[in-house]
């Protein structure tokens, strides 16, 4: 008999709720270096844009580590976000039309109320509008991290729902950097990324199932993706709709279907190196005396708004109706207390938002920095806010 691999959920919360820790220590790590007397903070800021690689794209400029880490390793962690979406959408949660419609509700709700909040804050000031989507998105790593220290005060059904909600989110996200994010179309290069994706999709139809085609498909298609003004990580995502899956609803993943193998593979070199890297090249903040008083000013404060209230009236407020209007029944075993907490924590966007908030503004080293702090204080506040709801919430 061949043995097949642990659940991918089981796999999924784990390797997430380890990375987040990783996450973390990262994340604090470059507030440190980027924290220190002059000397280290320059080194800090010398390592992550030296230049490691050749010009790939003119508008890029050379390859630094920033980028790298960006624009190819972050590639990587949007395959295994395509990996979890297909899975779920074919073999999992979503599956089916009454497992989909109350994360889709949630995630739908808890994307717009943001963005109308961070709108709302700097209207008047076109030049930040571009910022919308960054209070938008979900860490999930950091939420699932944060879930994990409450142990049994947080039902099963409540942590699917997160995972859920984050996944759905993630897709949102995904095609707001595809759609909102995207300057200057190279049409050649788009069409060999279009040639790329009908290969794939003729290996699929061919029904080959060995990985190393796809892989290969996958950094030709990132390549070109990265050269026609796309951001390269869509690459990853598109790549994950083409890998074959062996459905095995209500059993362990299926040992030999190449979307489980794959996932099971990417999980912890995402959790454990890409994104706490991520964290590590992204989350240096100076934050002396005029960086805090920055806080007020109208981006950061935006961000944080967003992310913070955003999050939870948009999230818990579609839950409540969809279950008031009898469209979706809440998750089962769950307070309305302990669906709140859940929703604070939605507004943890450390990663996610961080990804973005580069994207926003590009050019603009000082927007995007401001953003980084807005991003700190709303995960910050949801981190806190929602842990101490689920702590104190009464179970059913």
């Amino acid at each position: 008999m061949v043995k097949r691999p642990p659940s991918a959920l089981r796999d999924f919360l784990t390797s997430e709720a380890g990375g987040a820790v990783l996450l973390m220590a990262a994340a604090a790590m470059a507030m440190l270096f980027a924290n220190l007397p002059a000397a280290a903070g320059h080194f800090y800021h010398a390592f992550i844009h030296a230049g490691i690689g050749p010009e790939l794209q003119p508008s890029l400029g050379r390859m630094t580590v920033h980028l790298w880490v960006n624009d190819g390793l972050m590639a990587i962690f949007f395959l295994l976000v395509g990996l979890e979406i297909k899975r779920e959408m074919i073999d999992g949660g979503l599956s089916t039309w009454e497992r989909r419609r109350l994360p889709f509700i949630a995630a739908a709700a808890g994307m717009v109320a943001p963005a109308c909040l961070y709108l709302a804050v700097v209207a008047g000031q076109p030049r930040l509008s571009s910022g919308w989507a960054i209070p938008a998105a979900t860490d999930i790593a950091f939420a699932i991290g944060v879930v994990a220290l409450l142990g049994r005060r947080v039902p099963a059904s409540l942590k699917l729902m997160l995972t859920a909600i984050a996944i759905v989110d993630d897709m949102g996200a995904v095609a707001i950097i595809a759609l909102a994010y995207t300057q200057g179309i190279d049409l050649p290069a788009l069409a060999g990324a279009a040639a790329v994706l009908l290969l794939m999709w003729g290996l699929n139809r061919l029904g080959v199932r060995r990985l190393a085609p796809y892989l290969l498909a996958f950094a030709a298609l990132w390549y070109f993706t990265l050269l026609s003004g796309v951001h390269a990580t869509v690459s990853g995502v598109l790549t994950a709709m083409f890998i074959p899956i062996k459905p095995s609803p209500g059993a362990p993943d299926a040992a030999d279907s190449p979307l489980h193998r794959l996932e099971h593979a990417v999980h912890p070199w995402s959790a454990y190196l890409i994104v706490p890297l991520f964290g590590f090249v992204n989350a240096g903040v100076p934050l002396d005396g005029a960086a805090l008083g920055a806080l007020l000013a109208p981006l950061p404060l935006g961000v944080a708004v967003g992310l913070f209230l955003g999050k939870q009236i948009g999230i818990f407020g579609g839950i409540w109706l969809a279950d008031r209007w009898r469209i979706a029944e809440r998750p089962a075993g769950a307070s309305w207390a302990q669906i709140y907490g859940m929703a604070l924590l939605c507004g943890i966007g450390f990663t996610m938002s961080l990804f973005i908030g580069a994207l926003a503004f590009p050019g603009s080293a000082e927007l995007v920095e401001q953003a980084k702090i807005g991003i700190l204080a709303g995960s910050l506040l949801s981190a806190v806010a929602g842990y101490l709801v689920l702590r104190s919430a009464r179970r059913i």
